[in-house]
């Protein structure tokens, strides 16, 4: 006669209903959220500026280096330091602000510009209290490239037109970015405050 009482080996291997469907613990990221989510955004036309900026440089040594200049010293030295400090400004302006990147982890926001990653910004993720998809974000709304602030919109970082996303702190101000996928910087910053609320309800 068979034995049919099973064997206590097999019943401990076997698996119970819903033994792999373990809740996630506060705080933790879900499967969706990336651990570090970076991002960027690229403007090569300012790459034209940047080489009128250098032509500006090598006129300006040009004429202090190998110059005629007939209506004496003082009107030389102004048009070399002229020619010298406004490339050097379209250079730093444009390398500076060529491309900006983004990079998001559980605890910080931050903001890099340009191959240096000068000016750089970080906010800690429990300033920030909420982050919006902007889907056209233009210079004409800021007053031009680069690095900027306006009373009414706060800072704003724009290296082309196109989408970005805002992020709102707690004190006020606001931070506009451009930045390639926007709508996922946005959701990766939610899923962050989200986790960041689920920890503090915890603790």
């Amino acid at each position: 006669m068979r034995d049919h009482s099973e064997d206590p080996r097999e019943q401990g291997s076997a698996q119970r209903p819903g033994d792999d469907e373990r809740p996630e613990a506060p705080g933790q990221p879900g499967p969706a959220t990336p651990a570090v989510w970076t991002g960027r955004a690229t403007n090569r036309v300012q790459w034209l500026l940047a080489a009128a900026g250098a032509a500006c440089v090598a006129l300006g040594v040009d004429l202090a280096v190998d110059s005629a200049w007939t209506s004496g010293l003082a009107p030389l030295v102004m048009a070399v330091v002229g020619c010298v400090a406004a490339g050097l400004l379209m250079l730093y302006g444009t390398i500076a602000f060529v491309h900006v990147a983004v990079r998001v982890d559980k605890d910080t926001l931050e903001i890099r510009c340009g191959h240096i990653g000068v000016p750089r910004t970080r906010i800690p993720l429990t300033h920030v209290v909420g982050a919006d998809f902007d889907p056209r974000v233009t210079p004409r709304q800021w007053g031009g490239w680069g690095y900027r602030w306006r009373p009414e919109k706060g800072t704003g970082v724009v290296v082309r037109r196109g989408e970005g996303f805002v992020v709102r702190l707690g004190d006020g101000r606001m931070y506009t970015v451009t930045v390639d996928d926007a709508e996922a910087a946005v959701r990766v910053i939610r899923d962050r405050l989200r986790m960041l609320g689920g920890r503090s309800a915890a603790a």
